[in-house]
């Protein structure tokens, strides 16, 4: 039966082996993970992030789950926006990661931080394909940036996520997406292809790992496909459902739960 292999970037695997291989992936990248983030998009990554919590713009006393959270980038923004912007401490996140190194990474970043003194952050390492240990609809904001690619069923994760918002809830995922202009598709081929897994050697010392990411990119659904897939899990989307960022090298989609 078809359904019983998957791809674990462009190799062919079987569904039940490409968990552990995607957290082998980030078990050994885990340390130099921010590090490469900035090094991979010259630091155009922090902008990505900050552009996607101003457009979730959340309410206070908003309570986010974010999931693949790794080492706790968006939730670190989402609590700094509470507190800057909404002068509410009472806006909490709860992240999410399948992989404990990852996970562990975003503990650190937190431990002392008045955020954690305050109660305003946990951690569990789960799924996002199955969220047990979440209650439906407990949550208003859920969000997933660069994770949703390495998940066996992406769509198990968005009726997951649909599952677990509150009605009126939002979906923010962000993730690498298509280029579409030809000229500046190429030129993003020859820095993922080439120059991605060179700096994964020099810098993680794992370029296979490297090599993975960036073929994970290219087997992820484009833009108007996912946006479907948001809409099928049960959401609505505002037009088109997402908002591309530099030239479509990746995309914000969203959805709402009514």
């Amino acid at each position: 039966r078809h359904d019983d292999t998957t791809h674990f970037g462009f190799k062919t695997v079987p569904t039940d082996a490409k968990e552990s291989l995607v957290r082998g992936v980030f078990s050994s990248v885990a340390s130099k993970y921010d590090v490469m983030n900035d090094a991979m998009s010259l630091g155009i990554h922090r902008l990505w992030k900050d552009h996607f919590v101003r457009s979730m713009a959340p309410a206070p006393g908003a309570r986010l789950l974010d999931v693949a959270g790794g080492t706790g980038d968006i939730a670190q923004r989402f609590l700094a926006y509470q507190d800057s912007v909404s002068h509410d401490a009472s806006g909490s996140v709860h992240m999410v990661d399948i992989n404990p190194d990852m996970l562990g990474e975003g503990e650190r970043r937190f431990a002392g931080s008045r955020w954690q003194q305050q109660g305003r952050i946990g951690f569990t390492v789960g799924n996002a394909e199955r969220l047990d240990f979440i209650e439906d609809a407990s949550f208003d904001v859920y969000t997933i940036a660069f994770g949703i690619r390495n998940c066996t069923n992406p769509d198990r994760v968005v009726k997951e996520a649909f599952r677990v918002l509150r009605p009126g809830g939002r979906f923010m995922c962000l993730e690498f997406s298509r280029v579409t202009n030809p000229l500046l598709a190429a030129a993003y081929d020859l820095h993922s292809f080439y120059v991605i897994p060179r700096l994964g050697e020099m810098i993680a010392g794992d370029r296979a790992s490297y090599e993975y990411l960036v073929e994970s990119i290219r087997r992820f659904p484009p833009q108007d496909e996912f946006a479907q897939m948001v809409r099928d899990a049960g959401f609505t989307t505002i037009g088109r459902g997402y908002e591309n960022l530099t030239f479509g090298t990746v995309a914000i989609h969203s959805g709402y739960k009514f």
